[in-house]
């Protein structure tokens, strides 16, 4: 990312909504704006295999395996305006395992791009799906999103739901049923 052409852009942007670009509180504002979206779209620049780091190995294990409550923060392609919330990732093992922090990881990847959340989801439950082929993913994000809440239709309280299936989970609602069971439980 060209930061001195995004601090350039935000400049002209404050300029256009009558700021005044010399005033204290705003002369470093395009620097600051420009490293914020270095890291807010930071999953652009980062490769799965990075990520994952060789933590995926041979297990014996068959059951479910669930990280839940992943707070994730993303920016919609469509306002440019933050949504947030937690992502729920479950899988069952075919052979392999993945380190635990790697998932967490992984939705980072996706939630640091530009998004909507229902191509998120699917881009979690795909890569776990590639990468371990498990007998069955599952993916469940909620999410508030500033663009519905500051503007448009402003209703603060409303938030989204997106799941991603694949597998067992798609196949069997007994083990779908499961899964949204157990992620639906206060934590420990």
């Amino acid at each position: 990312m060209n930061l001195k052409k995004v601090e350039k852009n935000v400049h002209t942007i404050l300029e256009e909504i009558g700021e005044d670009t010399k005033r204290e509180g705003l002369i470093k504002t395009p620097e600051r704006v420009a490293k914020a979206y270095e890291y807010l779209t930071s999953g652009y620049h980062q490769d799965i295999e990075t990520v994952l780091n060789g933590a995926i190995f041979e297990e014996k294990y068959d059951e479910m395996v669930i990280v839940k409550d992943i707070d994730f923060f993303s920016m919609c392609e469509h306002h440019m305006l933050p949504f947030y919330g937690k992502v729920h990732v479950a899988y069952i093992p075919n052979g392999k395992i993945v380190g635990l922090s790697k998932i967490p990881r992984i939705v980072d990847v996706f939630a640091r791009r530009l998004q909507v959340q229902e191509r998120m989801t699917q881009e979690i439950a795909q890569t776990i799906q590639e990468y371990l082929n498990p007998e069955g993913v599952g993916v469940v994000a909620e999410a508030y999103h500033m663009c519905m809440m500051m503007r448009g239709v402003e209703k603060q309280n409303s938030y989204t739901l997106t799941s991603a299936m694949h597998g067992e989970f798609k196949k069997d609602a007994r083990t779908r049923g499961e899964f949204l069971d157990l992620i639906s439980h206060k934590r420990i």
